[in-house]
């Protein structure tokens, strides 16, 4: 009668460290989505242009990267092309809509329209930026909607916007001048689509 042995029986290992491999990705992200937060919350955001105001600068459906940083670190220029918060109040309920125009003066200045010229500090500016087809209108309303506006001075810790495309554009010759306060960001690269890419 044979005698039976009893051989180890080999156990099966667990696979090596699974678990501290998925701690150590979703450690990494996490710190990558918190990342990415902080960046659009304080660095760059991207904007989506859904109107004609700013045409031919910014075309419907483009997307331009705007720097949240830009104005800590150095005032605002004329020219600079900007989101602000625009706040309306309707029967208590307060909106809040982002809007992207240029900056046509700063606190201090004078701007005045003239015939659809805009006039800073007693100067035509110029505004190479505009739409060459738009200038060409022989109505006045037609190329810019409002044609004349009485010179005003611009308070401190203001600015005087309005968009590029004059004749479909609500702006500072509607709403007057907003608080700088109120600036999310100077808007400084198309980066959609791809065939538009460049620098404001």
């Amino acid at each position: 009668m044979s005698e039976e042995i009893d051989l180890p029986v080999e156990e099966a290992t667990p696979a090596p460290h699974l678990a501290k491999v998925l701690r150590d990705w979703l450690v990494v992200v996490l710190i990558a989505l918190g990342a990415a937060m902080l960046v659009r919350v304080y660095v760059l955001q991207q904007f989506y242009i859904s109107g004609p105001s700013m045409q031919t600068t910014l075309l419907e459906n483009n997307r331009v990267l705007v720097n949240k940083l830009s104005y800590r670190l150095h005032d605002v220029h004329r020219g600079d092309v900007v989101v602000f918060d625009r706040v309306t109040t309707n029967g208590g309920v307060v909106a809040h809509d982002d809007l992207i125009k240029r900056v046509i003066a700063v606190g201090g200045d004078t701007v005045s329209i003239s015939q659809c010229n805009v006039i800073v500090n007693g100067k035509k500016i110029d505004e190479s930026y505009l739409d060459a087809k738009s200038g060409g209108s022989q109505n006045l309303v037609d190329r810019c909607r409002v044609v004349d506006l009485k010179e005003q001075t611009i308070p401190k810790d203001k600015i005087f916007v309005m968009g590029d495309n004059r004749a479909e554009s609500f702006d500072s010759r509607s709403f007057g001048p907003i608080d700088k306060d109120l600036i999310v960001g100077r808007a400084f690269a198309i980066v959609w689509p791809l065939s538009k890419l460049s620098g404001l």
